[in-house]
């Protein structure tokens, strides 16, 4: 009974002090991670995600303002560098969103307790493809130019809200198979999926485009994906700066980049260069060598060597890379 009695109270030691359970690295993930510059992270510990109306932004400083439906509060926000814009249910950039356009915005707290980093704006077409979610046709008043409808999963096993409205206007395309449709066409029991904008106050839904079928809503995917890839192709991957030393650097490439930067290899000549707060190039590229790429997530780490000097790119800096020299 001793001997049973020592294993036990051995293997419990064992448990407590080895386990990474107990780790320090565990309680240090228990703890609120903060935004901070130069570093990737995003703080799911404590964020809100608002339904809003987009109401201005600036493409130099990449800041804006936007109205929380529940409320009408308005939110001052700068977009971090490594933001999902999630625009036609793909990638996109700040530039791709509407004034007026409805989309979650996700919020996190800088160092005086306010809600002001933004680390990701998901559009109304992102958000009902990513949760499997339509709106499903309850009635159609033509004459109000309103459709009523219950916003639930493709099965409906789960009904997130009902009797909610679907305004119409001038604006308001309609798209079937991929091709211009109109209102007649929609019926009673229709599973739709849109993308709306407010009025300026209140929670309203008035749509700039109505989805009649899945086919509809990934031409609209397609053609953002094209647009995104050749912006990438074109402007470089977007990333931060994590290390500099002699003749060597490292960066980390941002999750928007991804479809490109599955394709570097070692030993291949790239281009790369320093960028400021509007991500565009602030200097001159420089030629660089891969010499080493990993994958954490989403995320693309790049270890590059160059003959040329570094001067400009600086450690927490933005970069741009091009996978051509």
């Amino acid at each position: 009974m001793k001997l049973c009695y020592y294993v036990a109270v051995v293997a419990l030691s064992f448990f407590i002090f080895a386990s990474p359970l107990f780790s320090e690295d565990a309680t240090s993930e228990k703890q609120v991670r903060k935004i901070t510059p130069g570093k990737v992270i995003i703080p799911f510990e404590r964020m809100r995600r608002i339904w809003g109306e987009l109401i201005s932004m600036d493409l130099e400083t990449r800041t804006g303002t936007f109205r929380a439906e529940g409320d009408d509060k308005v939110f001052h926000f700068t977009v971090m560098p490594y933001a999902e814009l999630l625009h036609h249910a793909t990638y996109g950039d700040l530039q791709d969103f509407r004034i007026g356009e409805r989309a979650i915005f996700r919020m996190h707290e800088n160092e005086k307790g306010d809600w002001v980093w933004l680390t990701y704006i998901q559009d109304e077409m992102n958000m009902l493809n990513g949760h499997r979610e339509y709106y499903f046709v309850d009635e159609i008043d033509a004459s109000k130019q309103e459709i009523t409808f219950t916003q639930a999963k493709f099965d409906k096993t789960f009904v997130r809200e009902t009797n909610l409205i679907l305004k119409i206007d001038d604006e308001t395309k309609f798209w079937k198979q991929g091709e211009p449709a109109k209102l007649t066409d929609v019926k009673v029991g229709d599973a739709l999926r849109a993308k709306t904008h407010g009025l300026g106050k209140g929670r309203s839904r008035i749509a700039w485009h109505i989805f009649l079928d899945d086919e509809s809503l990934q031409k609209f995917q397609s053609e953002q994906m094209q647009v995104h890839a050749q912006r990438m192709t074109q402007e470089g991957l977007p990333g931060y700066v994590d290390q500099v030393e002699e003749n060597q650097l490292h960066i980390t490439l941002f999750q928007e980049g991804q479809a490109l930067a599955k394709n570097l290899k070692k030993q291949m000549t790239v281009r790369v260069a320093a960028a400021g707060v509007d991500r565009k190039p602030s200097s001159e590229p420089v030629i660089a060598k891969v010499i080493g790429v990993s994958n954490k997530g989403k995320l693309t780490h790049v270890q590059l060597s160059t003959d040329d000097p570094l001067t400009n790119i600086q450690v927490t800096g933005l970069a741009r890379l091009w996978l051509e020299p």
